[in-house]
This record gives C-alpha cells, structure tokens and sequence, in this order.
C-alpha cells in the first residue's frame, strides 16, 4: 500500500516535539481567526471526507529526516474522526482513558480510504515505525511563513 493512495493518513508527531506547535505558541485570538479563516477557505467542511459539523485546525508539517527539521506547511480543516485517525497515538491514550471509541476511529479510516483493517494495520505499523525513528532525534521546528504571528521564537527547538 503507497501512502499517497490514502486519503486520510496517521501523521505521528516525533514525540520531542509534542505540544510545540503553532497553536501552543501564539495567543488564543490569534489561533481562532487562523483556524476560522482555514475553516472558511474550505467551505466549513473536511478535507479529507467532506463532513460537515464540528471542525478542527489541523497543522500540516513535513519533516527532513537528515537535518531533522519538522516545517509547518500549512492548515487543513479536518472533521474530529479524521483528527483523531490523524493523531492516533493521541487517539490510543485518549481511548485507555474511556473518552474515546478507537474502533470507530479505525472505521473511519478504512471507510474514508476504501481499505480493510490488513491495511489499516500495515498503515499503523509503519507510521510508528516511522515515528519511532523520529523519536529518537532533537528536532527543530521551522515554523515558515507563519512565524512572525509568534514573534522572536521563530524556531523551536524540541528537547
């Protein structure tokens, strides 16, 4: 299975980097008129499965794996279930605690891609192989064209 034939994709955070991301680095206002614009230049719906409903302002980042660089690339409007199939390592803890169904989570997935759980599970396995990997590095966070909304900390660095 080639990831770029999945519509929706689980996109684990290098665990260093956690919680350093735009949103947790600018002032709540400013965070509402980003995601509320993202929200709108999307026509208020998924970008991944067209739902409607409750959005999310999902950060979108690339990472090069050499220099160990995460760069934020931009915004996505995404419904909760595709939020939560994204960060489903966040998902999994979430559904330790009972707060969230991990098997609709999965459902979701599959449904949105037209895939069963074999593949489902060959996904998961290797995003966390992938994440493992990225685990292990200090990574700096290049926040792009969206850095001067933080100011002087420009970049962050992930210890």
């Amino acid at each position: 299975m080639v990831e770029a034939q999945l519509k929706l994709c689980i996109e684990l955070v290098p665990d260093s980097c956690w919680y350093r991301n735009l949103r947790k680095q600018i002032k709540q206002s400013k965070w509402d008129r980003l995601r509320k614009q993202v929200y709108a230049d999307q026509g208020n719906v998924c970008r991944i499965c067209g739902g409607a409903g409750r959005l999310n302002c999902h950060e979108n980042w690339s990472y090069d794996d050499d220099r160990h660089i995460q760069r934020l690339l931009g915004f996505h409007a995404v419904c909760g279930m595709c939020h939560h199939a994204e960060h489903f390592g966040v998902s999994q803890i979430l559904a330790a605690q009972g707060h969230l169904d991990l098997e609709a989570v999965i459902e979701h997935f599959m449904k949105v891609n037209g895939v069963g759980r074999k593949e489902f599970a060959a996904h998961k396995t290797e995003a966390f192989r992938v994440w493992r990997q990225r685990s292990k590095h200090q990574w700096q966070v290049d926040l792009g064209e969206w850095a001067p909304l933080v100011g002087e900390i420009a970049k962050i660095v992930c210890e």
